[in-house]
């Protein structure tokens, strides 16, 4: 049979076929009125996309660039920071506090696991800088309480709070203004159904203060610069302009998905990724496997335990083998123990169908254990009909 080839990891995602076309046919310079008007309509939509008032940025760089400049142009050698950890991604943010001499103090959950409102309370002392968070956990399929997290830190005098939503901003409802979240972090390769290499986010006027008097080194990631050149209309370095362009054509689409209002279009992405995510748990769990993240799941991605004596590699091999599909195993010491299926950005209802019955076939052929085919399936079709049906009902 033909195998096609499909991604179902949780970066880089599906392209959306429009920016394809749009990156193979743009070659403007980054010094024209033509890229000018393209990037001033970018920034406009990244506030939008966010749901922002805040200064936006949009960097050529992947989202870990952002996370960079989130240290470096808020801290000082030896200023305390909190750093809330439960997977690879928030240890990244300790390794990049430690980077810059920060003294990190930190708030840990096992992995597939959120933490503790309690002990972060407790760590937030007077004398602590900035707190740092992922929305979402992609090494685990976890999701955080960011509303309250934020609320916890909005207690605390001049904290500066930042959000890696990489994977968040387009899978999760999250208020940037009214939670008091400074500096929230997002990346071309997820929901906005581009390649890698562009990182965005929005910094609050706290955030642009705090740059005033912090004493980190740092020369590309310098925010204030691009601020300075953002407000011309261009970029301090030289940017990925095709990849602009496919942010704008990305834009276009989501708007598309809100009746022309990009506002209306980014929470119906939100809500299709929430349907997928619940119709994949749902299929996951007909077939007698556990979730890794069962107290938060995320809606970016689900993380499945590899049944019991398989190694995750194996399952991840045969989808690629038999069906042309990319799975993603665990991370670093997660690997062979979980695989993880996104529904970020350009996914649909039939490739989570597609991805469920391909997944029968592989725990059938990886385990030797007779599987009823069509229960996964079947499963993640009584999901979707119950929603539809709500939506259906509601309507007017």
């Amino acid at each position: 049979m033909i195998k096609k080839n499909r991604l179902f990891t949780p970066g880089p995602t599906p392209i959306l076929p429009a920016a394809q076309s749009v990156m193979a046919a743009y070659g403007a310079h980054h010094r024209t009125a033509e890229f000018r008007t393209l990037f001033k309509q970018v920034l406009a939509d990244v506030k939008d996309f966010i749901g922002t008032k805040n200064d936006v940025l949009v960097l050529t760089s992947s989202g870990t660039g952002f996370m960079e400049a989130a240290v470096s142009n808020l801290t000082s050698a030896g200023d305390r920071v909190l750093v809330l950890t439960a997977g690879k991604f928030g240890e990244r943010w300790v390794a990049l506090a430690k980077a810059f001499g920060c003294a990190v103090e930190t708030v840990s959950a096992p992995y597939g696991e959120t933490f503790s409102i309690d002990e972060i309370r407790s760590k937030l002392t007077p004398d602590v800088r900035c707190v740092y968070v992922q929305a979402t956990e992609s090494s685990t399929g976890a999701r955080h309480d960011v509303e309250a997290i934020a609320k916890l830190v909005r207690g605390v005098n001049d904290i500066i709070f930042v959000v890696d939503a990489i994977t968040g901003l387009g899978t999760t409802h999250l208020d940037v203004d009214a939670w008091g979240i400074d500096v929230i972090i997002g990346g071309s390769q997820k929901a906005l159904m581009i390649p890698p290499g562009l990182a965005y986010g929005s910094v609050s006027e706290r955030a642009w203060q705090r740059m005033e008097t912090t004493k980190s080194p740092r020369f590309y990631f310098d925010l204030r610069k691009e601020r300075k050149s953002a407000a011309k209309a261009e970029t301090a370095s030289t940017p990925a302009t095709a990849l602009f362009a496919a942010m704008a054509s990305a834009f276009d689409y989501v708007r598309q998905m809100g009746d022309g209002n990009l506002v209306s279009g980014r929470k119906a992405l939100i809500e299709n990724a929430e349907l997928c995510a619940a119709m994949t748990r749902a299929g996951v769990e007909a077939l007698g496997l556990k979730l890794f993240a069962t107290a938060a799941p995320a809606a970016a991605l689900t993380a499945v335990r590899g049944p019991s004596g398989i190694d995750s590699t194996t399952i991840c091999k045969r989808f690629r083998e038999q069906f042309g599909a990319i799975v993603a195993n665990g991370n670093a010491e997660l690997k062979g123990q979980l695989f993880r299926i996104a529904h970020i950005g350009y996914y649909d209802y039939l490739d989570t169908i597609g991805v469920l019955g391909a997944l029968e076939h592989v725990i059938s052929e990886t385990t030797g254990r007779s599987v009823e085919f069509g229960s996964a399936v079947s499963a993640a079709q009584k999901v979707y009909s119950e929603a539809t049906s709500k939506v259906a009902v509601g309507a007017p």
